[in-house]
């Protein structure tokens, strides 16, 4: 199954698009690009360039481990260096930034994470593949942030979701965005099943043919709040309901598995200001990145948050 990235999470790719298109996926979503038969053969050939060259640029795709690589809405200089794996220094968060995950998703959540003044390892699919169950569980949090959760899945190993799904039983707390909200249920894609056999489906904007969008999310006793969603998924059937979709479906849940503590989100509040565009949001970005940092301190440190 092919699969495409743009700011987050995964999507069924146009198939109506030419292969070499679909090559970089991330640009032909942005730009809406339609190579129709009114083009001449020149025209085509041009805007295909242009497109390759753009996603070159954006550093953006499906395959590889490019978490290292700032993505775009990513303010590199807001960044904190994150502290190497083989420092022998524990941070309090391990960041997966691994295969499937989007380098851009990857950059906004470490903006949080900066601002927030949190420390933090990033953990990439070979190195996750190389620790033991009592390695992760030295982190108390592991962040899997959005992406493409079937390549997130494929790219680890059977008895990496094993030692991962024994870490959090164990106590490792668990914070899913988007795409990491669906590896952590009961994917087909070497998921995690931190939800006893729940899996997730996408919100219902997918079904419609809506791939990105400014979702009003009622929180319980809270205000509601404009959240960038991209292709996420709900989560009925698993957990206490913290925030809702318009359609009254679960958008960001949090439960227990064992003794660790998880948290799953189906939108994107770290999302920056350049993934609104050609978006009406009546919620500053101020606002839904602060809610960012709320959601990472609950799974941080175990705090239950208001809830239907």
């Amino acid at each position: 199954m092919t699969r495409s990235l743009v700011a987050g999470c995964c999507r069924p790719s146009c198939s109506e698009l030419p292969a070499m298109i679909q090559f970089y996926p991330q640009k032909v979503v942005n730009s809406r690009v339609s190579l129709t038969r009114r083009y001449t053969p020149c025209r085509v050939l041009i805007i295909a360039f242009l497109v390759l060259i753009s996603a070159a640029f954006t550093s953006c795709g499906v395959h590889g481990d490019k978490g290292s690589v700032p993505g775009k809405g990513a303010n590199a200089s807001a960044t904190a260096t994150p502290t190497p794996l083989t420092s022998g220094d524990i941070a309090p968060i391990l960041l997966f930034n691994g295969t499937g995950t989007s380098p851009n998703d990857v950059s906004a959540v470490e903006t949080i994470l900066s601002s927030n003044h949190l420390s933090y390892s990033t953990v990439n699919s070979s190195e996750l593949n190389g620790m033991d169950e009592s390695q992760m569980r030295a982190y108390p949090l592991l962040i899997v942030p959005g992406g493409n959760f079937d390549q997130i899945g494929k790219s680890l190993t059977s008895s990496t979701s094993a030692n991962i799904r024994d870490a959090v039983h164990n106590g490792l707390n668990y914070l899913g965005i988007c795409a990491g909200g669906f590896f952590a249920g009961n994917s087909p894609y070497n998921g995690l099943n931190l939800t006893s056999g729940v899996r997730f489906g996408f919100y219902a904007d997918e079904s419609r043919g809506i791939r990105k969008a400014a979702v009003a999310i009622a929180g319980a006793g809270a205000a509601t709040l404009d959240q960038y969603w991209e292709d996420g998924p709900q989560f009925t059937g698993w957990g206490e309901v913290i925030g809702k979709y318009p359609d009254g479906t679960p958008a960001i849940v949090e439960g227990t598995f064992g003794s660790g503590w998880v948290v799953l989100s189906g939108v994107h509040p770290e999302a920056p200001a350049s993934w609104r565009l050609g978006m009406a949001f009546n919620t500053p970005v101020s606002a839904d990145n602060a809610y960012a940092g709320t959601l990472i301190h609950a799974a941080l440190n175990r705090a239950s948050l208001p809830h239907y």
